[in-house]
């Protein structure tokens, strides 16, 4: 054998040997995290199925930073305030007295449990308006913009630059003429198709911008999985909105290949208000280390409405995952029905189990997903899980006149949330997400035929037909299943 041949087989020998070590010391550090055994085994099963790229993927979104590395909110006046406030509100509902005029008694332990796990005080008098499409979304938005006085607090996943967007980049500026503050968190995944030139603007035009969680080598590895995905606007503590909608004109005009892109929002006046202006300024801290906890910012407010709401963070920040635990309670609670909407169906086996425990149980259980998805695989995933649903008796539906991206779920007439959280792992674990709880007859069944009139626009899926899908289609939402936990 030629010294060349000798080198070149040395160099394999080495390479795959330093390989394999690596892997077995990825392996082990995966272990020793005591993670949730599936995510465990979902990593070990990419990193052998996909040895090269499989270590890349992990390497950009595998890593686990411990909470306190990507955002403390101990400390800050305004969440040290709040948490102060929902200590005192668990007290006050062991005797009940909150609740007994609500008509929502049932669902007091949904209450007490999102208080302790995420500080989400309850707020009385608040007026609610489900937005029901993009038009009614965004022209409510331009009109409370263009009526703010003293300052305005946006925070999006996607801001995208197009006429919607540019619409109320138009409307910011000129408040900004006007003397209003305007302070803007943008999502760095979500907003990577902005050059820097696009925040500049936006600073010299007096519109302050920060991106969330910055990626940029060499510090490109966890932060990709952890994402600001909450889409908050506060004006003036006076009026927020919160829900599914980014600015993007998609909600508007749909897309070419999908159609309608069919989603929620919420226009709350309240008290409620100011739980948003408490979690956007606690993010601005993060993402800009000024801490602004003047009272102007949380200005006292005239009952708007008769509405109890709570206003529910989670997030990679949180002891607990606050919003899958509202939605284990809810589910639980349910006497009646728990009708849930999601464009990505992933669940975590907790929330599965409870899904289905419901329906075995005999409650209506009832669930709208996408027909057409703007994530192929995801969707495939989202699809091996039918099965097991139809069999415990879920009655699964899928969504014809579009893409539907709503996140809606409505319990009993009692209860209904509507946020920024998908019913996915990644939601419920990675995300920084954020949702409103409301507890009242009126905006439950408002929101509940909202549903119904969505399912008039879809199908019902059945166990027969659905077997009937070829071994091929099987196999493939089967091998996406795999990588659930990861998606």
């Amino acid at each position: 054998m030629e010294l060349a041949e000798i080198f070149t087989a040395t160099v394999k020998t080495i390479l795959v040997s330093a390989y394999f070590i690596t892997m077995l010391v990825i392996v082990s550090v995966i272990m020793l995290q005591n993670r949730n055994p599936l995510k465990t085994l979902s990593w070990i099963i990419v990193l052998l199925l996909l040895p090269f790229f499989g270590f890349v993927l992990y390497v950009f979104f595998g890593q686990n930073w411990r909470k306190e590395k990507i955002i403390a909110r101990k400390g800050l006046k305004n969440h040290d305030l709040f948490a102060s406030m929902s200590h005192s509100q668990v007290k006050e509902l062991n005797d009940s007295n909150l609740l007994l005029n609500s008509g929502i008694y049932t669902k007091r332990n949904i209450i007490r449990l999102l208080l302790n796990n995420a500080n989400a005080i309850v707020t009385h008098g608040n007026s609610v308006q489900i937005l029901n499409n993009g038009d009614h979304t965004f022209s409510s938005i331009i009109r409370e913009l263009t009526n703010a006085k003293h300052f305005i607090h946006l925070q999006y996943y996607i801001f995208d630059e197009d006429n919607i967007g540019n619409t109320i980049i138009d409307i910011l500026t000129a408040k900004a003429s006007e003397g209003v503050e305007v302070r803007l968190i943008i999502d760095d995944v979500g907003g990577w198709q902005h050059s820097d030139a696009f925040f500049e603007k936006l600073n010299s035009n007096g519109i302050q911008v920060e991106r969330f969680l910055k990626v940029r080598f060499p510090m490109f590895t966890s932060k990709v999985n952890y994402r600001n995905h909450r889409k908050i606007i506060v004006i003036d503590g006076k009026v927020g909105f919160l829900g599914g909608i980014n600015i993007a004109d998609r909600y508007i005009n749909g897309k070419e290949k999908l159609g309608i892109w069919r989603d929620m929002h919420l226009k709350i006046e309240g008290d409620a208000v100011l739980a948003m202006q408490e979690i956007f300024l606690t993010d601005w801290y993060f993402v800009k280390q000024e801490e602004l906890s003047d009272k102007k910012y949380f200005p006292p407010s005239d009952p708007s409405g008769d509405k109890l709401v709570q206003i529910v963070p989670s997030g990679p920040d949180s002891d607990w995952p606050a919003i899958m635990m509202g939605y284990l309670q809810a589910i639980a609670s349910a006497m009646k029905y728990v009708y849930i909407v999601t464009p990505y169906f992933m669940p975590t086996e907790p929330v599965l189990m409870a899904i289905k425990a419901a329906a075995l149980g005999g409650i209506d259980v009832r669930i709208l997903l996408p027909e057409k998805s703007d994530a192929e695989f995801v969707h495939m995933c989202s699809r091996s899980y039918i099965k097991e649903l139809l069999i415990a008796g879920v009655k699964v539906y899928f969504y014809q006149k579009g893409f539907v991206h709503s996140k809606l779920i409505v319990v009993d007439d009692l209860l209904c949330s509507i946020g920024t959280t998908n019913m996915d792992f990644r939601s419920f674990e990675y995300n920084f997400e954020v949702n409103a709880f409301i507890y009242d007859e009126e905006k439950a069944t408002e929101a509940r035929n909202i549903y119904l009139d969505d399912l008039n626009s879809s199908r019902q899926i059945f166990y027969d037909v659905w077997q009937g899908r070829s071994k091929w289609m099987k196999l493939k939402e089967s091998f996406a299943r795999l990588f659930s936990p990861l998606l």
